[in-house]
């Protein structure tokens, strides 16, 4: 087995900006299909893909709780690239966002939620060779039973390269101190909320696994 750089520590504090990637399947054609299952839900049609949205850095976090209003957010697990001092790194994380809000505006419905993320990352260069190889899996909790919710593999979504040269070519920037999702896989079934979402980043080449896990407590809109 090729030897690798022993995972890095993550810690979102050192995260000052946050983006977003969304929009970046690979094939356009199944783009464009899930845009029009979208639209049909009355989730606006993006201007272009893929899409960069910038977010509050401190929505971060490796908490194994966070606290949600209402009972239509969701995961989805992704990659996340994160630039530091010392080079690229790569974790795990997942885009929390309130489904309801997301009819409205797809930039703020991604506001409002916490962004739970794995504590530890892996060298960028370690895993590069072989990106496309690297197995993203997502659970739900369906009347206490634990279910397969996303299963698939990196090769579904842009390169992080790509993605990072695109967000630069509209005028960001990616110094040390930004935080990227790289994008998600379709559900397995329907998308739905869950008291707990749990995901998986396994890289079969050197043959290791971040994983997280974390449960979603709702409060009511209002008493």
């Amino acid at each position: 087995m090729p030897a690798s750089t022993p995972a890095r520590t993550f810690d979102p504090a050192d995260v000052r900006q946050l983006v977003i990637a969304g929009w970046t399947g690979r094939d356009a054609s199944r783009v464009e299909a899930h845009v029009r299952e979208l639209e049909a839900e009355g989730i606006p049609r993006p201007p272009r893909t893929p899409m960069f949205y910038l977010l509050a850095a401190a929505l971060l976090t490796t908490a194994e709780d966070i606290t949600v209003v209402g009972g239509a957010t969701s995961g989805e697990v992704e990659c996340l690239l994160v630039s530091r001092d010392d080079g690229l790194w790569v974790g795990l994380a997942s885009d929390h966002t309130d489904r309801a809000f997301e009819r409205t505006s797809v930039a703020k419905s991604k506001q409002v939620c916490l962004k739970p993320a794995a504590s530890s990352l892996w060298r960028f260069s370690d895993v590069a060779p072989h990106w496309d190889r690297l197995e993203l899996r997502s659970f739900i909790d369906v009347d206490g039973r634990r279910e397969p919710y996303q299963s698939g593999t990196a090769a579904a979504m842009l390169p992080p390269e790509t993605l990072v040269k695109d967000f630069k070519a509209r005028g960001g920037t990616f110094e040390p101190g930004s935080a990227m999702f790289c994008g998600t896989l379709a559900s397995l079934s329907a998308i739905r909320s869950s008291p707990r979402f749990e995901m998986e980043l396994h890289d079969p080449a050197l043959g290791r696994t971040l994983s997280h896990a974390y449960r979603v407590h709702e409060l009511p809109e209002s008493l």
